[in-house]
């Protein structure tokens, strides 16, 4: 199915984050959708449905029948539809893209470990219940 949201898209020439928006969800849903990790749901495909009321519902949803149902009997913009490329920003978190390619911004995180010297006593006190108390310092403090 995702495969026949991104075929939409670029039947409508919009980018992820217009589609998005003209359907009423957020980009981060459509990321996941598209990477996979989720899909879409059925108030997802009736967004995309009411914001697209020519696309057949059988062909979104199974993939058979044609992309649009037929207004008039006329399918003008099926006809003059011409395929876009289109590259998404959408990026899987093991650093590839959605075709597989290594993405060729990498961002690399550096930690550094730095030894602190371990704390050392310097003093301990006692607190007695008659109110006094008692300090007691180590001998050798190196």
């Amino acid at each position: 199915m995702k495969d026949r949201i991104i075929q939409i898209m670029q039947n409508e020439g919009l980018s992820n984050a217009e589609f998005a928006e003209k359907i009423g969800i957020s980009t981060s849903s459509l990321s996941h959708i598209y990477n996979g990790r989720n899909k879409p749901s059925l108030d997802v495909v009736l967004r995309i449905h009411n914001a697209y009321p020519l696309v057949n519902l059988d062909w979104l949803m199974t993939g058979q029948g044609e992309m649009q149902n037929s207004s008039d009997g006329s399918s003008e913009n099926a006809e003059n539809a011409q395929p876009l490329s289109m590259d998404f920003d959408f990026r899987t978190d093991d650093g590839f893209d959605m075709n597989g390619n290594a993405s060729q911004s990498t961002v690399k995180e550096e930690v550094r470990y730095v030894e602190k010297p371990h704390p050392r006593i310097t003093e301990i006190r006692i607190f007695f219940d008659n109110g006094t108390y008692q300090v007691f310092k180590p001998e050798n403090n190196d």
